[in-house]
């Protein structure tokens, strides 16, 4: 059985203490002096926040969590969600309560903020070669024997800097030989490549080589059969690389042979691949590293993940946990209103958010329209309703990506059953 990896409970319990004033938008003005413990305990309700909201769905949550958890532990992986999502310590406990056995970080200033709370283990699943950060890192695994922590390489060039970077590092820093893709992002593009680099890895002393990792998201983000052909052709390279390198004895005295993918549009093309079973005597750690799903969305993901809109396996399907609350401040013509949400507030980077419904006078309706272009505090939202839209009404909407929603905003309310009722505020540290 995987072990959950660990975070400081203490720290991330701290967070409640922070008090509450005019850095947090949106919070309401009976909020402000308060802890955020005691904003959480206040009942505290969705009407009485200043508008654009972006707010949490506790049931959507909890049932995602939930969710993914079952995937990995049916299929017999280990999970290292990537935290980047939510940049959010509260959820990132709450993935260890649910069995996740590390959290993924994109850089090391993500990577600084998991460290103040003590997460453990991380995959940096990106290249680490500036000297300032190797410098860092080195620092953080002298100060705690515990931590562990595992980078990408996949250059000489690179392993030549990390091992200039990490001169004099009490122990050697984990690292796994990155696949990519042809005109995709980082990664080795060929089998003589990976062997290369894991050569130069193991010349190095201050690095040693764990496994092999990669996105498969860089390849499609479609679902089409053909999408999902491509897919897989990609992880069965990956694969091809673990078992090169193994009959080359490069993993030859590992305890654990870390082999990861997994974004959250193709995990079961990972578990299909990767989840399939090891030459006896290669001690093979799947890892799936999924961030998004903890939220879901209304858009992207809903289309395309395995246990999205359109499932591809079996198991509960995700739900979407984010929606935000603008308000219309104008109808300036027929078919047309402006929102109080723009580029500021909500994703915009693969769609526009969805909108879905209406709520007047208290009374909440599905509400057909589109919103066809953000400004920087403004959402166009297009429409033939024969109920209308009128000036002060709210509009509910559903948003697409979920990595670049989080980012907006500092504290999230999280609404109980009602849709209205504050129970929990998540901090993020972006």
């Amino acid at each position: 059985m995987v072990q959950a990896g660990r975070i400081d409970r203490d720290r991330v319990a701290a967070i409640l203490d922070e008090r509450i004033d005019w850095r947090f938008k949106g919070l309401p003005t009976t909020a402000q002096g308060m802890t955020i413990g005691a904003a959480r305990e206040a009942g505290l309700r969705l009407s009485g926040f200043l508008p654009p909201l972006l707010v949490l769905d506790a049931e959507a949550l909890e049932h995602n969590l939930a969710a993914m958890a079952e995937f990995c532990a049916t299929h017999g992986f280990a999970f290292a969600p990537h935290g980047k999502t939510t940049m959010a310590p509260q959820l990132y406990a709450r993935q260890f309560d649910h069995g996740a056995w590390g959290q993924t970080a994109a850089n090391a200033s993500q990577l600084r903020v998991y460290r103040a709370f003590g997460v453990s283990p991380v995959i940096l699943a990106n290249e680490l070669v500036d000297p300032a950060s190797l410098a860092w890192l080195a620092g953080e695994l002298d100060r705690d024997p515990g931590f562990r922590c595992c980078c990408w390489v996949d250059s000489t060039r690179g392993v030549d800097l990390m091992t200039e970077g990490l001169r004099g590092v009490s122990r050697p820093v984990d690292v796994l030989v990155e696949v990519g893709t042809a005109h995709g992002r980082t990664g080795v593009r060929d089998l003589a490549t990976g062997i290369e680099v894991a050569e130069a890895v193991s010349a190095s002393p201050a690095l040693r080589l764990v496994g092999v990792g990669g996105y498969e998201g860089a390849v499609t983000y479609e679902a089409t059969p053909e999408a999902l052909a491509a897919v897989h052709g990609y992880l069965t390279d990956l694969r091809a690389l673990v078992l090169e390198l193994a009959a080359r004895g490069h993993f030859d005295g590992v305890a654990e042979v870390l082999v990861t993918a997994g974004g959250s549009a193709h995990f079961d093309q990972v578990a299909d691949v990767l989840g399939a079973a090891w030459p006896d005597g290669l001690p093979v750690l799947p890892v799936l590293r999924s961030g998004a799903y903890v939220t879901h969305d209304s858009g992207i993901y809903d289309r395309v993940s395995p246990l999205g809109a359109h499932p591809r396996t079996g198991g509960p399907t995700l739900r979407p946990a984010l929606r935000a609350w603008a308000q219309v401040v104008s109808t300036p013509e027929p078919g047309l209103a402006l929102l109080t949400a723009g580029k500021r507030d909500l994703p915009y980077d693969i769609e526009p958010p969805i909108p879905q419904v209406l709520r007047r006078d208290g009374v909440t309706r599905p509400l057909d329209a589109t919103v066809t272009r953000l400004n920087d505090q403004h959402a166009y939202l297009t429409f033939e309703d024969t109920g209308g839209v009128r000036v002060g009404d709210w509009v509910g909407l559903g948003v697409s990506h979920p990595c670049t929603a989080f980012d907006k905003w500092q504290l999230l309310p999280v609404v109980g059953p009602d849709g209205e009722t504050v129970v929990d505020l998540i901090r993020t540290y972006f």
